[in-house]
């Protein structure tokens, strides 16, 4: 069960930031705080995909066969790795990232150390990767791929060096458009959308067997994990973009929020409390506790993707002309936490994504 206690908090921003560079700007909040924001470009052509870890914030140059790692704190460029294909795709685990890459001969999953900034390993995928995650521990790797309308899951054991395989299943058109794996690593969620709509597809890791498939609808364009419920994002032209609340405890949608436009990325912030959406020209902010959006964060070219810091503290947003914009995020948890406790315990809501089914 999600905290009720997460914080709603809200982004600072300066919306008179440069375009090009590296530069910081002071943003008073009208609350007394000063937080610092950055905008570096990177300078080789659009970015895919980014991850943050503690060593390092790393994101995709698709159009330059590499990445690139910076350091998380002032977004000064570090070093650039050449890769044997187009990277579509990034996770980062401790002192570790790991690269989807895509090539007219072959397609496979490159380990980068992000200490040596090199190619440490690589591991060969039979057909196009289309997903990545990584477990909490960083000892699994988890490549959903796509070829011939059928979709199954690489799983690859990083200490063991080995790979194997998960099979989902087949349809016309059929896609993983998104994988994650719980907070304690026992179950994987894999968004499958084919021609004839989409499915929220539970695998228990230990066992590699489908548990469960719920219908969402829809197509899914990504997938967040949040106490008991999954955050599915999907897309379409009748409703355009929209948000499912699918509570894992009864296998059904228990909430919808639609947000318009075409999003195409989700990602949840470490304590749950917010969902960054990538929408065409913004970031919308959504409270995963009143399921209200709190904010919509522009910069100056087209986001193409999100990243959240380690903490929480920072929101790393990447975009179409190849910049990192870096947004300090103030957390409000000390002042709600003061008044959950002196509020009544039965005038605190439960969010309606939570609240047990009507028997």
């Amino acid at each position: 069960m999600a905290n009720i206690l997460v914080p709603m908090g809200h982004l600072i921003r300066d919306g008179d930031s440069g375009s090009h560079g590296a530069h910081e700007a002071l943003v008073d909040t009208g609350q007394g705080a000063v937080v610092l924001e950055r905008r570096t470009a990177v300078g080789h052509g659009p970015i895919g995909d980014i991850a943050v870890g503690e060593a390092g914030v790393v994101v995709t140059n698709f159009g330059a066969d590499s990445v690139s790692i910076l350091d998380p704190a002032g977004l000064a460029h570090a070093d650039v790795v050449h890769l044997a294909g187009e990277p579509n795709a990034v996770v980062v685990t401790e002192d570790r990232a790991y690269v989807a890459t895509a090539s007219a001969s072959h397609d496979d999953v490159s380990v980068i150390d992000l200490d040596t900034r090199t190619v440490v390993a690589t591991f060969p995928v039979a057909f196009g990767v289309t997903a990545l995650t990584a477990g909490p521990d960083g000892k699994r790797i988890y490549a959903g791929r796509t070829a011939d309308d059928r979709v199954d899951i690489t799983v690859i054991d990083v200490v063991a060096e080995r790979v194997g395989t998960i099979d989902i299943g087949h349809g016309p058109a059929a896609c993983i458009d998104a994988l994650r794996v719980d907070s304690d690593g026992k179950r994987l969620y894999a968004a499958v959308t084919d021609a004839v709509g989409s499915r929220l597809v539970v695998v228990d890791a230990e066992t590699s067997r489908v548990q469960r498939v719920i219908g969402v609808g829809s197509p899914i364009r990504d997938i967040a994990c949040a106490g008991g419920a999954v955050y599915v994002l999907t897309s379409d032209r009748a409703v355009g973009g929209a948000v499912h609340v699918v509570d894992l405890s009864t296998g059904k949608v228990t909430d919808t929020v639609e947000l318009g436009g075409a999003p195409t990325q989700l990602v949840m912030s470490p304590d749950q409390g917010r969902a960054y959406v990538v929408d065409y020209d913004r970031v919308a902010v959504l409270c995963t506790l009143s399921l209200e959006v709190l904010d919509s964060l522009s910069v100056d070219a087209r986001p193409s993707c999100v990243a959240s810091g380690v903490d929480g503290s920072q929101l790393y947003v990447a975009d179409y002309s190849g910049a990192v914009n870096v947004f300090a995020v103030e957390s409000t948890m000390e002042m709600l936490y003061s008044q959950f406790l002196a509020t009544d315990p039965i005038a605190v809501g439960m969010p309606r994504s939570l609240q047990p089914a009507a028997v």
